[in-house]
């Protein structure tokens, strides 16, 4: 098998990078990465992404990071339907639209309230300053609020009435939230909407990726947690925690 997909399902990229593949019949190896466990820091690992975070592509030998270049590539690359990434300029331009705000604001913004809320506090043994915690609250609510009232304003899906690449990467990143109890769907009526959609869209594959996140969601709501493991990964910050069992 020419491609092979090195991941971890904990990560918000590599979970839109799993469904994508599967969703569209495109073959390729599973290398999972146990960032938990450290192999993303060994010195085999590093040969393929330089920077030893995930996802990381492999196709025919040729080595590829960043999730987004990597989608571009697939799309290409592939034989997969037009609308994941559409062939007319005007359609693809809107995708692209997204995928360039998203890293500094859905992403970004997201992961960040996830850092401080409740992996700062586990790393450091300090609680979050309460200033800090609203700001980043506030930031992450202004986007998901973003999302509800401009993006969805008068779509089915991100960047217009069928899904595409966009909204595979945007629905993982809001999944991420849940992790520490917080719902994204609650008084977002289009945005609820839109996550049962790409779900729907792209099942059974969507459910299968987020299994271990409904896992640890349901066990930190319960405060349950009984053993973490501290990691470094490809989000917009450097450390994750969660449980492996």
């Amino acid at each position: 098998m020419s491609l092979k997909l090195y991941y971890d399902l904990l990560s918000q990229p590599s979970r839109a990078l799993y469904i994508f593949l599967k969703v569209c019949n495109v073959p390729f190896e599973e290398k999972r990465i146990n960032i938990g466990k450290g192999e993303h820091l060994s010195p085999e690992y590093q040969k393929i992404h330089p920077f030893q975070k995930v996802p990381a592509v492999q196709h025919n030998g040729f080595n590829m990071m960043e999730s987004v270049a990597i989608l571009r590539y697939i799309c290409e690359e592939f034989e997969v339907a037009d609308h994941w990434y559409p062939k007319d300029l005007k359609l693809r331009l809107r995708v692209d639209e997204y995928l360039e705000w998203q890293h500094f604001n859905t992403r970004l913004d997201c992961a960040s309230y996830f850092f401080v809320n409740y992996l700062k506090p586990l790393l450091t043994g300090k609680p979050t300053n309460p200033q800090s915690l609203l700001q980043h609250e506030k930031r992450m609510i202004q986007t998901l609020d973003k999302l509800e009232n401009v993006w969805l304003k008068d779509k089915n899906f991100l960047t217009g009435s069928e899904i595409s690449i966009a909204d595979i990467l945007g629905s993982c990143e809001v999944e991420q939230v849940r992790i520490i109890g917080y719902n994204p769907q609650e008084n977002r009526p289009r945005l609820a909407a839109w996550m049962k959609k790409v779900a729907d869209e792209t099942s059974p594959y969507y459910q299968e990726a987020h299994v271990l996140l409904n896992k640890l969601a349901n066990k930190v709501k319960q405060e349950s947690l009984k053993s973490t493991y501290v990691c470094k990964c490809s989000s917009a910050l450097p450390y994750y925690v969660y449980d492996m069992k």
